[in-house]
């Protein structure tokens, strides 16, 4: 029995060459198509794939010269997340993934509290080819920025990307790299911090250096780009990505981010943020599709310059 549709299936006619003989028939398609593997399963489930104009299991392997008719019913969203004319910054965009620069105070997804104006109802009024794993609130989202963290964001356009970003996140494989200007300056121009992350034992909403309760190992590397009077840039490379790692890691070694104020940063000495001074600058990878090498990069934001222009006048 066919599930009931919304709006008007996309159809898609594949035609089996020598190469793909022998491949179970969900694993075709969704090679073909760029989808999960589980999605397939459900459209073959629901009747909307036929091959040589039959109906067939998943299992069933696919000859030469077969011809396949998928119907692909669009998503449904019926959590009440609409889509939202929100301007995007696109970095970068192929079929597979698109890389935006997300704005400083920009929520990624929607969540208690910020049921629109994030981040997903942008993407939704921008495209729909969007990935799905991670359910209609995160559709294309593969990893989080914080609200007042600006910088560049990897966006999934099917399933098969998102799958294959969130292995590469698993295994470490891209490489993240941001500009933070924090209080004071390390004595040690460049460094490792590698100490376990987990909740503040006091305040629950925050995140802290802690060997009690449920931790889990996190490590950040640092280097010291340009000093200040008081103050430093800093390149900073998460190998892990626990939640608030890098603020929370600066923080740790006594030099709190520039207008962190969930942090510990010094009142009244925030130079007119209105979030913290950290800027996701580029990312490196391999594309998840094609494997090709790619390096994204995100320029600095006008408002950390502006500290920066702030700080140098100072040391003049």
């Amino acid at each position: 029995m066919k599930s009931p549709e919304v709006g008007a299936p996309d159809t898609r006619i594949l035609r089996v060459d020598e190469t793909d003989e022998g491949k179970r028939l969900d694993v075709y398609v969704s090679q073909k198509l760029s989808l999960s593997r589980s999605r397939v399963q459900k459209l073959i489930e629901n009747e909307l794939v036929q091959l040589n104009k039959e109906n067939a299991p998943a299992s069933r392997k696919v000859k030469e010269g077969d011809i396949l008719s998928v119907s692909i019913p669009p998503v449904e969203t019926d959590d009440g997340v609409l889509p939202e004319d929100i301007p995007l910054d696109i970095l970068y965009e192929d079929d597979d993934i698109i890389a935006v620069n997300k704005p400083r105070g920009l929520v990624v997804h929607p969540a208690c509290g910020n049921r629109s104006g994030t981040l997903v109802n942008a993407l939704l009024a921008y495209t729909d080819k969007l990935s799905t794993v991670g359910g209609p609130k995160r559709r294309g989202i593969v990893h989080r920025l914080d609200k007042d963290t600006s910088g560049v964001i990897l966006l999934a356009k099917n399933d098969v990307a998102h799958m294959n970003l969130a292995k590469a996140l698993e295994k470490r494989t891209i490489e993240k790299t941001y500009l933070a200007i924090v209080a004071g300056i390390p004595g040690a121009k460049e460094g490792c911090i590698d100490t376990p992350i987990g909740r503040h034992p006091v305040q629950r909403k925050k995140m802290a250096v802690t060997r009690k309760g449920k931790t889990r190992a996190a490590e950040t590397f640092y280097k010291v780009i340009k000093e200040f009077r008081g103050y430093a840039l800093l390149k900073v490379q998460p190998v892990t990505g626990r939640t608030h790692q890098i603020r929370v890691h600066l923080k740790s070694i006594g030099h709190p981010i520039v207008g962190d104020k969930v942090y510990g940063f010094r009142k009244g000495e925030s130079f007119g943020m209105t979030g913290q001074a950290l800027h996701a600058f580029s990312l490196a990878f391999s594309h998840p599709v094609t494997g090709e090498k790619m390096y994204i990069e995100a320029p600095m934001p006008e408002d950390m310059r502006a500290v920066i222009a702030e700080l140098e006048s100072k040391v003049e």
